[in-house]
């Protein structure tokens, strides 16, 4: 067996182990990088280590530290609070308000996973509050990311345009931009309805006196076991059933409250004081140097997460404890395997033999599903890059148009990024509350395995069939 096929062996062998077993994934990963790094590919310590995520840790773990302090502060129940308000208390209107946001964010330039690591932490929080199921929320936020993520002036957008240029590919900036855009809408109406949506839907509105005890809950519960402290259990499709324990948490809360007449301090909940003030200069710092001076998402969160724990270290002193280190562990490890297989030449092995496919369309269909695979575990943005390359021979013979080619491509190697593996999933998983985060990932990967396997061909069959030379 070619050191090739070996290697992507004992990733399918780590997978069913890390599944049997309930071993976190990530260590199998570190284990499998350093044996077959060094055994099979001959690569040194350096080589493996050179394949370590050292952004997106950062990433993860600043993000994570930023919104730990903002729970603590009450900072994220005052936005809470004013994101119900202005959907009039329509809580089915909230999981497409997270939507729209991450697709205006893209759409004028937003990098895919700085947009998802601004608006998920908050969309989540608003999932445990409200009751929504959090995996409808986490992929409603990632796919609105995606769904602007290849405007004309975006990341994404510029660097596909950019490669069909540099070929002398007959190309489409509209076409790409609209294809991204409404195959991530659809996407997002079919897993609304499925997840849960309608049920949403048919409550109705809260009241602003439901809104008032789920603030009170929910401030009575942080002041007795701490924000995201607690693990639930998942629920149906409507959402999330807490657990028992954090459920008579929270009415030992209320009842402790009323004896003591802490009631008065649920207006605080909501009120804007000079924490939450300077934690929202704080999110809208990193926002603006994320997106407008392209700032590493990351360094700029946890620069922001010191100060403000330099100005209230009361609110930051458990932040540390509350970082996903588990979720951390397990997309680092993975991603450092992928790096070994980068390294040993096992993606270019697999690209090259399917580009070498004498049929132009079942090599379409491979790239396309090559692309969704790979995107999964690896960086949507490199990978676009090597990519649209390996089509072009085939591209320019004629059989294939090129714009369909393009778009099908592009929109297959980037709707997978609600993976667990990728930044964008990674980011939602880390910020999911309430929810048992074994049981969260198992939901998570199940759902971008059924995105792998459904929307790769979905996309050759809506624009590379119709669109033979």
């Amino acid at each position: 067996m070619s050191p090739e096929l070996m290697s992507i062996a004992v990733l399918a062998i780590a997978f069913a182990v890390a599944t049997l077993l309930s071993i976190n994934m990530g260590v199998l990963a570190f284990a499998a990088a350093f044996l077959v790094g060094r055994l099979v590919g001959g690569l040194s310590e350096d080589d493996i280590f050179a394949g370590f995520p050292g952004d997106l840790f950062v990433v993860l773990v600043g993000v994570t530290y930023l919104f730990a302090i903002a729970r603590a502060n009450g900072t994220t129940d005052w936005l809470v609070h004013r994101a119900v308000r202005l959907v009039g208390g329509r809580i089915a209107l909230i999981p497409w308000m997270m939507f729209g946001i991450g697709a205006l964010l893209t759409a004028i330039g937003a990098v895919s996973p700085a947009a998802c690591a601004i608006v998920a932490p908050i969309a989540l929080g608003l999932a445990a509050r409200y009751r929504i199921n959090p995996l409808l929320m986490g992929t409603m936020v990632v796919h609105g990311t995606q769904a602007g993520s290849f405007s004309p002036i975006s990341i994404y957008g510029t660097i596909v345009n950019g490669v069909v240029d540099k070929y002398h590919l007959p190309g489409s900036p509209l076409v790409l931009f609209l294809g991204s855009l409404v195959v991530n809408t659809l996407i997002a109406g079919v897993v609304f309805v499925l997840l849960g949506g309608l049920r949403l839907a048919r409550a109705g509105r809260s009241t602003a006196a439901e809104i008032r005890d789920r603030e009170m809950s929910s401030a009575g519960a942080v002041s007795l076991g701490g924000a995201g402290g607690t693990q639930g259990r998942a629920g149906g499709p409507g959402g999330v059933i807490p657990a028992r324990s954090e459920v008579e948490g929270a009415d030992a809360a209320i009842e402790a409250a009323e004896d003591s007449d802490a009631a008065v301090r649920e207006p605080e909940a909501v009120t804007l004081d000079r924490d939450r003030g300077l934690t929202l200069l704080g999110l809208a710092a990193l926002a603006v140097s994320t997106l407008a001076f392209d700032l590493n998402v990351g360094l700029v969160a946890i620069t922001v997460a010191v100060v403000l724990s330099v100005i209230s270290p009361k609110a930051g002193r458990k932040a540390p404890s509350e970082v996903a280190w588990p979720t951390v562990l397990l997309i680092c490890g993975v991603l450092t395997y992928v790096g070994v297989l980068e390294e040993m030449g096992t993606i270019d092995y697999a690209g090259k033999a399917v580009a070498g496919v004498g049929i132009p369309l079942l090599a379409a269909l491979l790239l396309c599903y090559i692309g969704a695979i790979v995107s999964a575990f690896a960086s949507s943005t490199a990978l676009m890059g090597a990519l649209i390359p390996l089509s072009v021979p085939f591209l320019l013979q004629g059989s294939i148009g090129a714009i369909g080619m393009v778009t099908a491509l592009a929109v297959s190697a980037t709707v997978v990024d609600v993976s667990p593996f990728s930044t964008n999933g990674a980011i939602v998983m880390a910020n999911a509350k309430g929810v048992d985060r074994e049981v969260f990932y198992r939901r998570l990967l199940a759902y971008g395995g059924v995105i792998v396997a459904v929307v790769p061909l979905a996309m050759w069959l809506a624009f590379v069939v119709p669109n033979l030379g």
